[in-house]
């Protein structure tokens, strides 16, 4: 079969764990018959460097063409300066609006063999196995209005945070989709004791409720909900919530997995159900590493587990996507570690070794 797939390697440590990511999805493509066609395109830093935008549109126009983008990372300090016109993070934002990416998904899930790699007990992560569905196009990183000015008493600087109904609702319900398919259990993540805002998220959460009977849907505040991912993750199996909040939660979660390199995302364009293929863009939830860049050590395994996901939401290919997850769950097995979830007693590897081992399994 044959799949196009546009490539934005990126800032920092993105073309590495790209490069590696690529390397299993030639694997998969050589052991299953499957033709994975590349398109490269710039984004970021380097795009600002090479077009003076962080998105041009000529990269846009690939990734339209093609049925999923994979994305390695944006940013750097180079392009830090908060006076600058333009920055990396803009062609990612840029990107998500033109593409309608509205629903993140990031699945967090303690593996066995790593449960000793964290800094909880083994006993808070054992079994851990949510994830989370965060909307991606609205609230306060597209605000409006979004500017800074000054006035006789000094600077003054505003983001809103505003949703419709129809984002809400549309973002909620790929939340039901997905715990129908699971345990059956939403939590709607907001804070309606303040915002208006997350009054209007968890009203319409609840209308939406009444055409999912069979899931269980719960409301927990953010802070809450930041303390309980701490305290208790086990007790989640679908989280929906806002765009900022998600991003902040998220981040906090990964530590759950041992590192921010051990966990993938999938931005969708639609509500993932079984037998339809939705355009998507994949990415590992880590940034850039830029002081990491270039010396063989960035955890490449999120990049690979995301590349699972694009086999499974946007080309249809569910047995190649768990082909993928089983490779990389029996070389942690074997023992081999990147730096950040190196434990004792077992083996060091690099970025590219780490790949190289991946895909080897997958092939295998």
């Amino acid at each position: 079969m044959q799949f196009s797939l546009a490539v934005l390697p990126g800032d920092g440590v993105g073309p590495e764990v790209a490069s590696e990511a690529i390397k299993v999805l030639q694997a998969i493509g050589k052991k299953c018959d499957h033709n994975f066609n590349l398109h490269y395109g710039l984004i970021g830093g380097v795009a600002i460097d090479e077009t003076g935008t962080a998105l041009a549109e000529d990269t846009l126009k690939v990734c339209r063409s093609c049925g999923a983008v994979l994305l390695g990372a944006v940013g750097a300090p180079k392009w830090d300066d908060p006076k600058a016109k333009v920055h990396p993070e803009d062609g990612l934002l840029a990107l998500r609006k033109g593409l309608g990416l509205f629903a993140n998904l990031r699945p967090v899930k303690v593996l066995p063999m790593l449960v000793d790699s964290t800094n909880l007990k083994p006993k808070v992560i054992e079994g851990v196995d949510f994830i989370f569905v965060r909307e991606l196009t609205g609230g306060v990183y597209f605000a409006r209005p979004k500017r800074q000015w000054r006035t006789s008493r000094g600077r003054r600087a505003t983001d809103s945070m505003t949703y419709s109904e129809q984002e809400i609702e549309r973002i909620v319900r790929v939340g039901f989709e997905l715990a129908r398919s699971r345990r059956k259990k939403l939590t709607s993540v907001d804070k309606a004791n303040v915002l208006q805002s997350s009054r209007l998220w968890r009203q319409v959460a609840m209308e939406v409720a009444s055409e999912y009977p069979d899931v269980e849907l719960d409301h927990m505040l953010v802070d809450a909900c930041s303390m309980r991912l701490i305290q208790n993750p086990a007790y989640f199996d679908v989280l929906v919530t806002e765009n900022m909040f998600g991003d902040i939660l998220t981040d906090e979660a990964s530590m759950l997995a041992g590192s921010m390199g051990m966990l993938p995302s999938a931005s969708l364009a639609g509500v993932p159900q079984e037998g339809v293929n939705i355009f998507g863009m994949y990415e590992p939830i880590h940034g850039s590493a830029p002081r990491r860049a270039g010396l063989n050590i960035a955890n490449p395994i999120a990049t690979i587990l995301s590349i699972a996901m694009m086999l499974r939401y946007s080309f249809g290919l569910t047995r190649e996507a768990q082909t993928v997850e089983a490779a990389v769950n029996e070389v942690l097995q074997q023992g081999y570690r990147t730096y950040d979830i190196m434990d004792e007693g077992k083996i060091k590897v690099g970025t590219k070794e780490m790949g190289d081992l991946i895909a080897k399994k997958v092939g295998g």
